[in-house]
């Protein structure tokens, strides 16, 4: 199979498809890769580091979309890239159809084979490309909620772990996934008095007992969270529905209880986010303010540090991309059915049911297009 690695357009995307360890398994397995001029640069590999593992190097993006049989990218294709898409052209990557109608219809119009990353699911409900990007914007949220904090940048003008003598900062994490863990991780490791909820209490109970003390459980329903706001500095949204809109649990009128300079950091933005007063930022322009509230929704949290973040995605993506330069996607898909729960699209025909839903489009059962 032809592989393709584009470099990412999208503002302030700094990830790569693949490593050049990555190109090199499938080079080894007798596939072509074409990777386009400094794709990996801005992750730290040249050029020169593919071409030793035996990619060859194309000029341009549309070089790269023309020679492929599959594209393996980081984030959804943006609307410069849509009209290279081929009919037919398997394009592997995150794209989160569910809050981007636009992106949708490129994507049917083109007739494009869409696997996302965020849906390929395990039978234990994991989901394993989306746990290392999970993983590293859990761990950044804190990064830069307690950054934002900071007077200079809007915030309260609190230090996270406070010092002998003055209260930490309080955070409260919406969501106990692989997100809100991380994020409950590392403001516990920053001295912050932390929350986190969820509404599955089996989940909690097993968090109560992993967790640092500093970080106490909550279940979520509407009353246990608006009795935290006046009292929060920091909240993480990280709620996640596969495949769907995230709920808005932090409403615009929940707002007007959380005192001047509250930092929001929207992990779940790239679903629609969870607060209802979010909106898509990037990282040359992070925030905004609405009342008084700090708002943080960078759609590509973990593209900031794309070394560590390209490394840990290829390595989960990686067996996956390799069964389907092997056997081809359809063939890989019959054979994995965790594999076929990542086909959002066949060909203009939506084979994910929520995205269907959203929309109001018809749905066509993934078992139909694989028959």
């Amino acid at each position: 199979m032809i592989v393709g690695i584009p470099k990412e357009i999208k503002n302030n995307e700094s990830r790569v498809g693949l490593t050049p360890a990555g190109v090199k398994e499938l080079v080894k397995r007798g596939h072509t890769v074409y990777v386009q001029h400094t794709a990996g640069e801005n992750s730290g590999f040249s050029d020169e580091e593919y071409i030793d593992y035996g990619a060859k190097i194309l000029p341009d993006i549309a070089d790269v979309y023309a020679a492929a049989d599959m594209i393996v990218k980081v984030k959804e294709p943006i609307e410069p890239e849509y009209n290279l898409i081929k009919e037919g052209q398997l394009l592997f990557t995150y794209f989160h159809f569910a809050c981007d109608e636009k992106l949708t219809s490129a994507m049917k119009e083109r007739k494009a084979v869409c696997l996302a990353y965020e849906t390929v699911q395990l039978d234990d409900s994991s989901l394993p490309l989306l746990i290392p990007m999970s993983e590293v914007a859990g761990r950044m949220s804190i990064q830069e909620g307690a950054r934002f904090l900071e007077k200079p940048q809007g915030g309260k003008g609190k230090l996270m772990g406070g010092v002998p003598g003055v209260r930490p900062a309080r955070v409260l994490v919406l969501g106990a996934g692989t997100v809100g863990t991380q994020a409950a991780i590392m403001a516990a490791g920053m001295g912050a008095e932390v929350m986190i909820t969820d509404i599955s209490l089996k989940r909690l109970r097993y968090l109560s007992d992993v967790l640092p003390k500093n970080v106490k459980t909550i279940y979520s329903n509407t009353h246990n969270i608006t009795m935290e706001l006046p009292n929060i500095d920091l909240i993480v949204g990280s709620v996640l529905i596969p495949g769907d809109k995230a709920p808005h649990l932090i409403t615009k009128d929940m707002l007007k209880m959380m005192k001047p300079g509250t930092v929001l950091v929207d992990v779940a933005i790239d679903q629609g986010g969870c607060f209802e007063t979010s909106r898509p930022t990037t990282h040359s322009e992070p925030t905004y303010t609405v009342d008084g509230i700090v708002h943080y929704a960078v759609a590509n949290i973990p593209g900031a540090v794309p070394y560590t973040s390209t490394i840990a995605l290829s390595n989960a993506t990686l067996p996956y991309a390799l069964r389907l330069a092997d056997k081809g996607w359809k063939k890989a898909c019959q054979d994995d059915p965790a594999l076929a729960k990542g086909l959002n699209m066949v060909e203009g025909k939506v084979t994910y049911e929520a995205v269907a839903k959203v929309f109001g489009l018809p749905y066509t059962p993934v078992e139909e297009v694989l028959d």
